[in-house]
């Protein structure tokens, strides 16, 4: 592998990348043990509930695939075999498609749950948490199904010098494939990615014109108290909102910076800003969830309370 593309030399970008993954692992798990026990508890459940769950679970995995993989970029050990590399890079990428697919029905719930009675969404409200798993189940069979290409141009390659070949790690890399194969490849993956950021675009524009035409319609009782006061559906829907337009963000800049690096012949300096950048989703959205969550919230600020007074003794 050209010697270039070898990162593990510096430990700035080594340090800065675990420290991102650390973090987003912490979040992660928080969120997810906390909804765990509050099923465990027999807490009804909210219409997102699932989603929001689910998606921790998923960055939880990647994130962890994340860290495991970066050590044999990062850090110099010895080479993976085929089989390690082909299940963890297909791994990682069947998780990341997860998100997509799981950040996207979580913004079209929302606009379900605020939609009025008097909307076509409306007789979505009641929807059962069985066709929710159905959903996310036949969307995550249909993109293992369209990445399954990665099991053939994925190879080991410890000791190869050749340019022709997409860095992954030092042990791994991607071969090039046929230019009908990459078309169709990339086809599917493209028409996948603008049916789920589309399906998040439209969502995100329903709500908004949902929550002006409710501003409006109060906007003559905002000198009440009880119109300062924000509902938890808006807190929850200004939530998702700036997560939903995070996330199409960090996916516009992943495929710009991705077309980059494949014009860079493998600039390591792109490849490391990717890597970063590629998980700021993952890493900031359950600490915004989180900050959501009265229970959380208050748990913390009672948490905090007894540092500063066991300080302060």
């Amino acid at each position: 592998m050209n010697k270039n593309s070898r990162l593990h030399t510096n430990s700035n970008i080594g340090n800065t990348f675990f420290s991102e993954i650390g973090i987003g692992i912490t979040g992660n798990s928080f969120l997810l043990l906390y909804h765990i026990l509050k099923f465990i508890r027999g807490h009804r459940p909210r219409l997102t509930d699932l989603p929001i769950g689910l998606l921790s679970l998923i960055h939880l995995l990647m994130l962890l695939v994340a860290a495991f993989i970066a050590t044999d970029i990062f850090i110099s050990r010895r080479g993976w075999d085929d089989i390690i590399c082909k299940f963890l890079v297909y791994l990682y990428r069947v998780l990341r498609g997860l998100s997509l697919c799981t950040t996207s029905m979580l913004s079209v719930l929302q606009a379900i749950i605020l939609s009025p009675r008097s909307s076509c969404l409306s007789k979505f409200k009641h929807i059962s948490l069985h066709h929710i798993l159905c959903a996310i189940l036949f969307l995550s069979v249909l993109y293992m199904l369209i990445s399954s290409q990665l099991l053939v141009s994925i190879i080991a390659t410890p000791n190869l010098t050749t340019n022709d070949l997409t860095y992954v790690t030092q042990s791994c890399s991607i071969l090039p494939l046929s230019y009908l194969v990459e078309s169709i490849n990339s086809t599917l993956l493209a028409i996948r990615e603008y049916f789920l950021i589309s399906l998040m675009f439209l969502s995100t524009w329903y709500i908004v014109a949902l929550l002006c035409m409710h501003r409006k319609q109060t906007q003559h009782l905002q000198e009440t108290r009880l119109s300062l006061k924000k509902s938890p559906e808006q807190s929850a829907t200004q939530t998702i909102l700036m997560l939903m337009t995070f996330f199409v963000l960090m996916t516009i800049y992943d495929n710009i910076v991705s077309c980059l690096r494949t014009m860079l012949l493998n600039d390591p300096t792109s490849y490391s800003i990717e890597l970063f950048m590629i998980h700021i989703y993952a890493t900031v959205s359950p600490f915004v969830f989180m900050s959501n969550e009265k229970h959380i919230v208050n748990f913390l600020r009672s948490m905090g309370k007894r540092m500063i007074n066991l300080n302060l003794h």
